[in-house]
């Protein structure tokens, strides 16, 4: 049985930057779950998946804009330290959960702080980022 569009896939992933660094990696622990068609891979990614059977491994690399996409300047905001609980963790690095208009969180990572003003990327840790898949097929709709 070969991988198509509207499988459910269980793979272990090795995500590589440019550089060779590993962002993330199951290959240690569970393997990761795709339901091919539900928009949460691209269509240049999911494309790399189909036609492959169980114990199947592959690499291949896709340019930022085919993975989480560029990052956007747009989604960098700049707050006052008075929006934040007293007590919030709010230095460099942390991940603060925001509502988002829909009612869902958004993710946002501190990226400096002066003074009162703390700014917010809300764009993917791995946006503008060039990325190397290297990924073993465990199962097929499980």
């Amino acid at each position: 049985m070969s991988i198509k569009q509207g499988d459910i896939v269980l793979a272990h992933l090795e995500l590589k930057l440019k550089d060779g660094t590993i962002a993330e990696s199951t290959r240690a622990g569970k393997p990761t779950r795709f339901f091919l068609g539900d928009g949460s891979l691209s269509e240049k990614i999911e494309a790399e998946f189909v036609g492959l059977t169980v114990g199947a491994k592959k690499i291949f690399s896709v340019e930022a804009e085919e993975a989480f996409g560029e990052h956007r300047a747009s989604l960098v905001q700049h707050m006052q330290r008075h929006m934040f609980a007293s007590d919030m963790d709010v230095s460099v690095g942390s991940i603060i959960a925001f509502e988002n208009p829909a009612g869902g969180e958004m993710p946002g990572v501190v990226t400096a702080v002066l003074g009162d003003s703390i700014t917010i990327d809300f764009n993917h840790p791995l946006a503008g980022q060039r990325l190397t898949f290297d990924i073993e097929i465990v199962a097929i709709n499980p």
